[in-house]
Formats: structure tokens, C-alpha cells, sequence
């Protein structure tokens, strides 16, 4: 959850570092949906970035680059997926982790 959290905020704030103070915009949103534990991070971000790498807009990107591919190994450890869109000048991550049932003692 850590990696999953650490990585989704300092990508949203990053992005929106980018942007004028007028047009920044972090959404976070997190919660139980039926068996699922869901989290939901959009920002606001350069409408056309020109990233065709899809994992860093930095220019190293020997040595970044991972929070994503990261938090998507996190999400599949668990049983779970996460998804990614860019569109409108927004960006969206949505991660969706299986709850698991309670052992009884």
C-alpha cells in the first residue's frame, strides 16, 4: 500500500509541478467497492507531453521511471490490477485490490 500511495502522490505532484498554480489538481479517493479495496489518483497534467517512452518524462530515464511498473507489481502480488489513461489534460490511476477473507480462528 506504501509503494502504492508513495509513488501515486509524488507522480501526481510532480506532474503538477509542471503546470501553473491555477491549473494544478491532485484527486485522491479511496474505498471499499463490494470485495475490493479501490484507490484512485487523477492530476491534472501537460495535455500533449510528447512521452512517448510512457514510463518517465525525465530525460534519465536509465535511473527513473519505476514508480509505475512498481506499484503495478504491488497491485499483481496482491491479486490485483492497476490501469493507467491519459486524456484531457488529465491523468488517471486506478488500482483495484482484492479484499481477502477472513480466516477464522
Amino acid at each position: 500500500i506504501s509503494t502504492i500511495f508513495g509513488n501515486g502522490l509524488d507522480n501526481a505532484i510532480e506532474a503538477s509541478e509542471k503546470l501553473p498554480e491555477e491549473q494544478r489538481g491532485i484527486l485522491v479517493k479511496a474505498g471499499k467497492i463490494q470485495n475490493f479495496f479501490s484507490i484512485l489518483i487523477e492530476n491534472n497534467c501537460l495535455q500533449d507531453s510528447g512521452n512517448t517512452k510512457c514510463r518517465t518524462t525525465k530525460s534519465d530515464d536509465f535511473l527513473h521511471g519505476f514508480g509505475i511498473s512498481n506499484m503495478r507489481k504491488a497491485a499483481e502480488k496482491y491479486g490485483g490490477q492497476l490501469t493507467t489513461k491519459c486524456e484531457n489534460g488529465r491523468f488517471i490511476l486506478k488500482i483495484l485490490l482484492p479484499i481477502p477473507e477472513r480466516l477464522e480462528v
